[in-house]
Parts: C-alpha cells; sequence; structure tokens
C-alpha cells in the first residue's frame, strides 16, 4: 500500500510545473516567438498534405453559433485542467490505490512533452490569419499576468488532449457509477472537439498529445509492477 503524503504530492506537482515554465523561459528568451510562427506554417502544410486540415472549416461553423463557442472558449480555459486536478484530488481523498498511477501518468505526459515544447515551439491555430482568436473574449492569452503563468508556443503535443485522455482512462477505472465511466469515454473526444473548434491547437497536435497520454499511462502501469 503507497503512502499517501500531501508534502510529496505537492513538491511533485510544484516540480513538474516548474519544469513546464523553464522551457517556457528558455524558448521565449531565445529567438522562440519566430521559430513558433515558422513551425506552425510548417504544421498546417503537413496537414494539408494529409488532408486532415479540417480546422478552419470546423471553426466557421462554429462562428455561425455564437454562444456555443463562447462556452467552448469558457471549457478551454478552465475546464480542462480543473477536472484533471479536481479528479486526481477526488482519488487522494478516498486513499484509491489508482491515484499515484495516474497522477504518474499526468506528471510524464508534461515531463514528456516539454522537450518537443523546447526542440519544436509551435504557435496555436488562433494566431494565424485564417482563424479568429476566439478565446480572447474570454482571457486575453497573449499578454497580461495570464501569458506567465503557461507557455504561450507549446501547441504541439496538445497537454489539453494528453490530460484529456488521462482523466478519461482514470473516470473509466475508477469511477463507481455508469455515469461517470461514460464520462469517461466521451471526454477526450469532448476535449478534441473543443481544442480544434476553437482554433487553440491543430489536428496533429491532438493525435500527438493523445498517443503521449496512452503511452505515459502505459509507463506508469509498468512503473507500478
Amino acid at each position: 500500500m503507497k503512502r499517501f503524503s500531501f508534502r510529496r504530492e505537492a513538491a511533485i506537482g510544484l516540480g513538474v510545473y516548474a519544469v513546464y515554465l523553464g522551457v517556457r523561459a528558455l524558448v521565449l528568451r531565445r529567438d522562440g516567438r519566430a521559430r513558433a510562427a515558422r513551425n506552425a506554417r510548417r504544421l498546417c502544410a503537413l496537414e494539408e498534405r494529409l488532408g486532415i486540415d479540417v480546422e478552419p472549416r470546423v471553426q466557421a461553423r462554429l462562428l455561425r453559433h455564437p454562444r456555443l463557442l463562447a462556452a467552448l472558449n469558457v471549457s478551454y480555459v478552465t475546464a480542462n485542467v480543473a477536472l484533471t486536478v479536481g479528479w486526481l484530488a477526488h482519488l487522494y481523498r478516498r486513499r484509491d490505490p489508482s491515484f499515484h498511477r495516474l497522477r504518474r501518468a499526468a506528471a510524464l505526459s508534461l515531463v514528456g512533452a516539454s522537450p518537443v515544447f523546447l526542440l519544436f515551439p509551435c504557435d496555436p491555430p488562433r494566431t494565424l490569419d485564417r482563424f479568429v482568436d476566439t478565446v480572447s473574449e474570454v482571457v486575453d492569452l497573449d499578454s497580461g499576468p495570464v501569458v506567465r503563468l503557461y507557455n504561450p508556443v507549446a501547441a504541439m503535443p496538445s497537454i489539453h488532449l494528453a490530460f484529456a485522455v488521462v482523466t478519461g482512462a482514470g473516470l473509466v477505472e475508477t469511477g463507481r457509477t455508469p455515469a461517470t465511466r461514460a464520462l469517461g469515454l466521451l471526454y477526450p473526444p469532448a476535449v478534441f472537439a473543443t481544442v480544434v473548434a476553437t482554433a487553440n491547437h491543430y489536428v496533429l497536435d491532438g493525435i500527438a498529445g493523445s498517443c503521449l497520454a496512452l503511452a505515459a499511462l502505459r509507463v506508469s502501469r509498468a512503473f507500478e509492477r
């Protein structure tokens, strides 16, 4: 039976976040902004060659439904991290034996993405001319105090999707009601649709983030064994 220690969990959480912010500082201190813009164009070109560049069409349809788009923007800014942290906190509080493995997978996802953030900074779609930055109606992510709390050039891979896959797996595995387990199955696709519709991630970002989370879950399970 693994020991539940609030101090240890706080240290792990703060340590992983420090790595994330450290990578952000390194990238933005150099020519990160210019590289991120170039990489965004490269990613768009690759998606066009693959025939999966659906983001402009998806957002164009959502722009006809401003209330729905506003709800998705609020969800993008608040719900993803809140649900991931909230569910892990719930598992910690009830001393669920799956907590350590799922927390480890979430931490591994962010740490595993950090080398990509460092070597391949990438602007989100909303910064490009053919998209509309609708999330700015909720919060300005590119200036002010908020921009100091996250990496604005870390679109690839999508940590939103990585966290969603880890959280979804946790809901399916540890949920005590059919509704909770069903939410676990639906949650990652819903997040994928949200990040694309709000022009915060590319399709390839979502695929990469999902694969990263699946690998983190597998490594975490192997580590536990």
